[in-house]
């Protein structure tokens, strides 16, 4: 699964426990009627992905939904979800496509009321 929106917050990397357990949090807010704020998990190697981007920033993030049971010390049965991204891309200013010239500027462009009456009749039919 792939989410698209706005960079609102990049988290320091967080270490737990003594194997070292590396954790960092990305919030991403989507471009909607009704914008979400989703936070991102990458864990582990994944955390390095986010120290070239910054807040503002457009991107798309490929994720994957988690879920986990945990049984509460009162034996209480819980569900748990997280979303770990494992891909981000910057999606803002996509280049063009090899082999195509850019687009000259507007203003570039003549007007087309500047042509002269018998120019603008010069069809056969």
């Amino acid at each position: 699964m792939e989410i698209e929106g706005k960079v609102k917050l990049i988290g320091e990397t967080q270490t737990f426990g003594s194997n070292g357990f590396r954790k960092r949090e990305l919030v991403v807010t989507t471009d909607e009627q009704y914008p979400q704020h989703i936070m991102i998990e990458f864990v582990q190697d994944k955390c390095d992905l986010l120290n070239s981007y910054a807040v503002g920033q457009d991107v798309k993030v490929s994720i994957n939904l988690r879920g986990r049971e945990w049984t509460n010390p009162q034996g209480q049965v819980k569900y748990f979800n997280s979303i770990q991204g494992w891909r981000i891309e910057n999606v803002s200013q996509q280049a063009p496509a090899p082999g195509m010239p850019p687009v000259p500027p507007m203003e570039a462009f003549e007007p087309a009321d500047n042509l002269n009456e018998e120019d603008h009749d010069d069809l056969p039919f």
